[in-house]
């Protein structure tokens, strides 16, 4: 039980931490992977919902 809870709290943490990202800018020469690193905070949440299935 502890472990699952200590799992929730890093998968939260991570959110609110890769969150402030959003705002971030890249870099002029890297413009054309701002869609993909759109995505890229979405990934470990697919991964974590596949455990389920």
């Amino acid at each position: 039980m502890l472990n699952i809870f200590s799992l929730i709290c890093i998968c939260l943490n991570s959110i609110f931490y890769s969150s402030s990202f959003f705002f971030a800018k890249l870099p002029e020469a890297y413009a054309f992977l701002n869609p993909i690193v759109d995505v890229m905070p979405v990934i470990p949440v697919l991964f974590f919902l596949l455990a389920f299935v």
